[in-house]
């Protein structure tokens, strides 16, 4: 399974497509460390995210912690705390850093409301670079505020040999937002579809980079059918194959959905305990009745893992065509 842990609704940001910072935890009520040892061992991959997790005093235990129980620990920041990630990357030297920019410099600092945010990104991106972390990047939140920068901000960490991940904007309770929508949805879908072309034809130095390219282009594709308001690809696995454990220590089915669907609770629980609960099931069964079609990291990426052959395969066919000189098939 995969996990994300939600350490904090504070956020040092302002960013026009997520609320977050207007409704923040206090730090009084957000989670004890100690109840993170609840989460099995063996997790694919485990993602420190927020808000901000940087704003967390105890962010080094938490990272403890959760270092144990996986062969992938990611933490998702702005970047902007350059000193307190790097002392995390000296200690952890094998973490992943996913650093949030919402284009070049004039649309990050815009659409995030963070004065010099870029600046502090990719400082941080370049001192893990330098300390020799080896899975960095930029993640972007694709919109037609930020689409022309999406090509050149591509260019700019493939030339720096890092790596570049995509989402776009949803509305739920993890957002609190509930009007993000693209607009100018022809002018979006012209430039993702360049940009999942240009992923199919990745000139990254090694093959490893490449062919995560390659894969990148299919998650695009998913998502532009999101922004088209089509179906995913995939079937969500929400709450089977993933889960949340918010800043108050429940366990959620996803960050997707109009409101919490809690599973359960870490402070009073044991994990098999809220996993094989009644009310675990229950939420189950929501996600099976979901409508969303919700195309976010979270479960778009351990649906393609379980599911490997339907991404290979698409991923085939349109390699084969763009040698034939063919148009892909974002399908």
């Amino acid at each position: 399974m995969e996990c994300a842990v939600i350490t904090t609704y504070r956020c040092n940001a302002r960013c026009q497509m997520c609320n977050c910072w207007k409704v923040p935890t206090k730090p009084s009520e957000e989670f004890n460390p100690e109840i993170l040892k609840k989460i099995p061992a063996g997790m694919k991959r485990l993602n420190i995210t927020g808000g901000e997790p940087l704003l967390r005093k105890d962010l080094m235990e938490i990272v403890e912690i959760l270092n144990k129980k996986t062969e992938r620990l990611e933490i998702s920041t702005n970047g902007y705390f350059t000193d307190k990630i790097i002392d995390i990357a000296k200690r952890f030297p094998d973490i992943t850093v996913r650093i949030s920019v919402e284009g070049l410099p004039e649309k990050n600092d815009r659409l995030r409301g963070l004065k010099n945010g870029f600046d502090h990104a990719l400082r941080t991106l370049l001192e893990l670079k330098n300390l020799g972390i080896k899975d960095i990047g930029f993640a972007i939140v694709i919109s037609h505020n930020n689409i022309s920068d999406l090509l050149a901000l591509y260019e700019l960490t493939a030339g720096l040999d890092v790596e570049f991940s995509q989402s776009t904007m949803h509305n739920s309770f993890y957002f609190h937002k509930f009007d993000n929508r693209i607009e100018d949805i022809d002018e979006v879908s012209r430039i993702m579809y360049d940009f999942i072309k240009r992923l199919l034809s990745s000139r990254r130095r090694s093959l490893k980079m490449r062919v995560k390219d390659w894969f990148r282009a299919y998650i695009n594709m998913g998502l532009l059918k999101y922004i088209r308001g089509e179906s995913r690809p995939i079937p969500c696995g929400a709450g089977t194959d993933s889960f949340f454990v918010d800043p108050w220590g429940r366990v959620l089915a996803c960050n997707g959905s109009d409101e919490p669907w809690v599973m359960g609770d870490l402070n009073s629980q044991d994990f098999d305990e809220l996993w094989h609960s009644e009310q675990a099931e229950a939420v189950r069964q929501m996600v099976r009745n979901c409508q969303k079609n919700c195309w976010m990291t979270g479960t778009s990426v351990p649906a393609m893992r379980k599911n490997f052959l339907i991404p290979f395969s698409w991923v085939l066919k349109n390699k084969l065509r763009m040698l034939l000189n063919r148009e892909v098939i974002v399908s």
